[in-house]
């Protein structure tokens, strides 16, 4: 029996150990089944969790001036954490400096108090956290400042000091241009920056990322880091003096006139280049305006009487009228079937010729000839019109171009009226940008060019890539049509509607333009209206063509003539009296004009020679040490010319004596070329100061 019980005994002890040596063998198995047969697979998810690979962005490529001025670029900005709980940094050490730490964090950043500062950082001690955040968005200034701070000073390691590195846009000139350069934000894009984005972007780097527990993810070191590519610069067409001039011009009389919005654009006539593009709208939260839309790109609109300058030109072409042919025009008023057209203001003259119908903008003598013309055959009045282009979109570099609307025959919308309506600038649209084209291939010799906005790509300074003129059409018309266009655009600013810009001295070329605002299928607007005023100058050997179209002016006040001509007269005087290239030999000055003009230089000694004289001085911005004269009707206005800290200062137009003052004061050795007036300068406006660097001034004689 006890022989049994011992068998038994033994056989469960057997099966006993038998069952753990089976279970050993099996943990033996599989251990070396996952170092030798799976290694590779578990080690992967482990670097996985711990582990990760993250991009480091490209700084963004600069958008520049024609001078090389920055109009948009990547400013430097950082995120700082702190590796509290490193065991380089000793309870000794960080006890002995938190208190100073955390009344530099406190004073520097003003966003929390010191004793805020110190609890935080004893909490994150305390937690272990390896990767505390301190502050995000922390200039370059503000960073040099904390480097030097107690614990900070002893840098990543010993510190505990982290440092992440990323970009912010900034548009150094704010408002100027800012529709046209854009922005590029969340992958949408608009403006330069959306067109060239490719282009300014880059190449992304990468950074070998730790993870240090609770979802934190720490650099390692930077030699595990690939170097980003980063982008390439454009430099635009666009002059940022002249587009200052623009800007501020616009925004004076959109602000007397109480418009809602306008825009402005100054093309060179034979390259296409825009030297200045202003958008502005009213802002009804605020009462100011800004640059919240592109509306001279965008906005298609009935044109008005700039349009009249296209229909005169459908009637030469086809040899159906002369200038000197007579229209009668009656009262002023004519009836197309039931729909009443009327002259603005009605002329003493009952018969006119075709060049006074337009040189004073009569739409009853315009749509009367076209009708006259045209009737039965209202196909070759709208072939006409695309043989000129007008029906064709730009294809400009910037998105978002409106389209153009010549109305074909074939329309549903095409009616009895449509053909005398459309000779005056209704049922047909265009945008601002399109309307000075046509009129810019009239100063071109009749040759259209595409309005550029970009010259050339660099990289490190270097042109990699250069934009030539792109022409759209050789000639829009014939030399006959073409030269008899210029004499009556000339004459519209001699005795039409244009008179008021008519006693400079340099004579200028252009149409204006009062258009009612259509409602929809409601008709149009009695009381909101686009006033324009498209042309170009010097009008015998043109160098520039200009638009400034004003929307729903609400003083009063809204004739072309009134709103817009000067905001066109005061661009062209600034670009006149700073371009030496383009003023005549022999200029006569009109007795109404005399207010002789100052060189750029101290606002309190302008204020005084010209109050000495008895001369009418407005003062447009605020007193300021330094200012710029400019013509506006009999008087001389005085603008201040803005200096900026750390930024070397456009000292064009100045006299050698300030200039060299203001220049030398700032740190920069001035070499001077010549005499007279500053027309050039060797270092770009706007760009940074480099105490002791030498500037060149060339003067203009």
């Amino acid at each position: 029996m006890m022989k049994d019980t011992r068998k038994v005994i033994l056989l469960r002890v057997y099966v006993v150990y038998f069952l753990m040596l089976l279970f050993g063998l099996l943990i033996i198995g599989k251990a070396i089944k996952i170092q030798f047969i799976e290694g590779e697979k578990w080690k992967k998810k482990a670097t996985e969790f711990t582990l990760k690979v993250a991009n480091i962005k490209a700084v963004r490529g600069n958008i520049c001036a024609l001078d090389g001025s920055l109009l948009a670029t990547s400013v430097p900005i950082f995120d700082i954490r702190m590796d509290v709980a490193s065991e380089h940094i000793s309870d000794n050490f960080l006890f002995k400096n938190i208190d100073s730490l955390s009344y530099c964090l406190s004073h520097l950043f003003k966003n929390k108090s010191s004793g805020q500062y110190k609890s935080d950082l004893l909490k994150a001690r305390a937690d272990g956290n390896r990767f505390f955040p301190v502050k995000r968005n922390v200039t370059y200034s503000q960073l040099k400042k904390l480097r030097k701070f107690p614990i900070f000073r002893k840098g990543k390691y010993r510190g505990g000091l982290i440092i992440i590195s990323k970009t912010h846009r900034e548009l150094p000139f704010k408002m100027l241009a800012a529709r046209t350069i854009g922005y590029e934000r969340n992958n949408y894009s608009v403006g330069l920056e959306g067109k060239y984005n490719d282009v300014l972007t880059g190449y992304s780097g990468q950074r070998l990322m730790q993870r240090i527990g609770n979802g934190v993810w720490m650099p390692l070191s930077d030699a595990n880091e690939i170097e980003p590519r980063n982008g390439q610069d454009i430099i635009t067409t666009i002059d940022i003096n002249i587009q200052d001039v623009t800007e501020h011009a616009l925004l004076k009389h959109l602000q007397v006139h109480k418009a809602d919005h306008g825009c402005a654009i100054l093309m060179e006539v034979k390259s296409g280049h825009i030297k200045a593009i202003a958008n502005l709208c009213l802002d009804k939260k605020n009462g100011v305006y800004k640059e919240s839309y592109n509306y001279a790109i965008g906005e298609s609109i009935e044109p008005g009487s700039t349009f009249k300058l296209a229909s005169v030109m459908a009637l030469l072409e086809n040899n159906y009228a002369r200038l000197e042919d007579s229209i009668k025009t009656g009262n002023g008023t004519v009836y197309y079937h039931n729909s009443k057209m009327a002259d603005s203001h009605p002329l003493e003259e009952t018969s006119i010729t075709l060049r006074t119908a337009f040189e004073k903008s009569s739409n009853v003598g315009i749509s009367k000839k076209i009708v006259e013309a045209f009737t039965k055959r209202e196909e070759k009045f709208v072939d006409c019109l695309n043989n000129m282009t007008l029906n064709d979109p730009l294809g400009l570099d910037i998105s978002g171009e409106g389209m153009p609307f010549i109305k074909s025959t074939d329309d549903k919308s095409w009616s009895k009226i449509t053909l005398p309506w459309m000779s005056i600038g209704y049922e047909v649209k265009l945008t601002p940008m399109q309307i000075l084209a046509f009129y810019n291939a009239i100063a071109n010799g009749g040759k259209k060019v595409k309005p550029m906005f970009v010259k050339e790509i660099r990289k490190a300074g270097k042109t990699i890539n250069t934009f030539e003129t792109e022409v759209l059409k050789e000639s829009i018309c014939s030399k006959n049509t073409l030269e008899k266009a210029k004499d009556i655009l000339e004459g519209v600013v001699e005795r039409g509607t244009g008179k008021s810009l008519n006693n400079s001295a340099y004579k200028i070329a252009g149409k204006t333009g009062t258009a009612q605002i259509a409602k929809g299928n409601l008709g149009y607007d009695k009381y909101n209206y686009n006033a324009s005023f498209v042309g170009y100058f010097p009008a015998e050997n043109p160098k520039y063509s200009c638009i400034v179209v004003i929307s729903k002016p609400s003083t009063g006040l809204y004739y072309a003539s009134s709103v817009a001509a000067p905001v066109f007269k005061e661009i062209a005087n600034k670009v006149y009296s700073t371009q030496l290239d383009i003023q005549q030999k022999d200029i006569t000055i009109n007795s109404d004009n005399s207010i002789p003009l100052a060189k750029t230089g101290n606002q309190a000694d302008l204020l005084t020679v010209y109050r000495s004289l008895n001369l009418p001085v407005i003062i447009t911005d605020s007193i300021d040490e330094w200012a710029v004269t400019l013509p506006e009707e009999n008087n001389v206005v005085i603008r201040t010319r803005r200096i900026t800290e750390n930024i070397v200062p456009n000292v064009k137009g100045m006299g050698a004596k300030d200039a060299v003052y203001i220049l030398e004061k700032i740190g920069l050795k001035v070499r001077l070329n010549g005499k007279g007036i500053i027309i050039k300068q060797s270092i770009s406006p706007g760009s940074n100061i480099s105490v002791g660097k030498e500037i060149v001034l060339e003067l203009s004689t």
